[in-house]
């Protein structure tokens, strides 16, 4: 395994790691769960992601119950919660300080730990005044309650305002972001936070590196019974697997698979290598429901030597799609 700094941090975390996004307490349950985590650890994973909106909370408390089963130390692992959609009370989402500081509280109690390595504001609130969430969250940190705060899903511009309130309040400023990037969705990535990185030391932690499933290559003859996209609640990912969009991708993924078949890999691997390759990514979140996809997962670092000039050239000219100004990645 590959270990990153985040951002500008001390903080080491696996290249590939491990979320608990649609599988933990919906698509899987805690015996599968655990089998998917000990195959990552085994692999040298130590980041595992989560929020409170997952599966309404399930996800943390399967989540937590693997970790307290397993004997594993709790300074091997980075655990991570994300915070915003914590119920359907007028006070039980956004970023007020009373949501972020209960909210975690709660989240904590139902991963049954005393404090998480990473906390993540999961939406940008427009209700609430920046500096109060600033305040917030340097209000966890010095509590113990968490190590580093980011955001997940913010523009450039507000994340700049987070740390230009803390800088000026002397408060502890945002170190992370949990964009979505992969091969079909790079402009935040690589176009509006490509200033952040120099300027700020901004760490990524990147979520939906295979597009929900489309960059693995198994929608390209349809769409599988035990996928995501037939899942109750999940309809929004179907009606765009469906749109204009959702169809050019497919056939771009058949282009890109004789790619994948060359370099003696599957389209997963690829499309896991591919974000890898950007010197801007701390760590690419995995979804797994069984442990043998965390293994071909985890294989995606043997690719990223093979991923040279000419090869993603070659995968630029299918995507069609460099963000402007252009990032340099090599």
């Amino acid at each position: 395994m590959e270990y990153r700094y985040l951002g500008k941090s001390g903080l080491q975390v696996s290249a590939l790691s491990l979320g608990a996004w649609v599988t933990y307490g919906g698509q899987v349950g805690e015996q599968v769960a655990q089998e998917c985590m000990q195959a990552a650890v085994d692999a040298g994973v130590n980041f595992f992601d989560n929020a409170e909106v997952y599966a309404h909370g399930k996800a943390e408390t399967v989540m937590g119950s693997v970790i307290k089963k397993s004997g594993w130390k709790r300074s091997d692992l980075v655990i991570s919660t994300k915070i915003f959609w914590g119920g359907s009370g007028p006070n039980q989402r956004g970023l007020s300080r009373k949501h972020v500081i209960e909210g975690t509280q709660a989240a904590l109690d139902r991963l049954q730990l005393d404090y998480v390595d990473l906390i993540f504001c999961h939406r940008p609130d427009i209700h609430t005044p920046i500096e109060e969430t600033v305040r917030a969250m340097t209000f966890l940190i010095d509590q113990g309650k968490a190590f580093y705060w980011g955001t997940s899903e913010w523009s450039a511009e507000r994340i700049m305002e987070a740390y230009a309130v803390a800088r000026k309040e002397h408060l502890i400023p945002p170190l992370m972001e949990q964009p979505e990037y992969n091969m079909f969705d790079r402009q935040k990535v690589e176009g509006d936070y490509a200033h952040l990185y120099k300027e700020i030391g901004l760490g990524t932690t990147i979520w939906s590196p295979l597009d929900s499933g489309i960059l693995t290559g198994k929608y390209n003859q349809g769409i599988p019974e035990d996928s995501r996209l037939n899942l109750e609640g999940y309809d929004w990912l179907r009606e765009g697997y469906e749109s204009p969009e959702g169809k050019e991708k497919i056939e771009k993924v058949g282009r890109l698979m004789p790619v994948a078949e060359q370099l003696g890999c599957t389209m997963a691997q690829l499309a896991l290598a591919w974000c890898l390759v950007n010197p801007n990514v701390s760590t690419v979140i995995t979804g797994a429901s069984r442990p043998e996809q965390v293994e071909e997962n985890m294989s995606a670092l043997e690719v990223v030597p093979k991923l040279t000039s000419e090869v993603l050239e070659k995968i630029e000219v299918i995507l069609d799609n460099k963000p402007k100004p252009e990032a340099d990645f090599r």
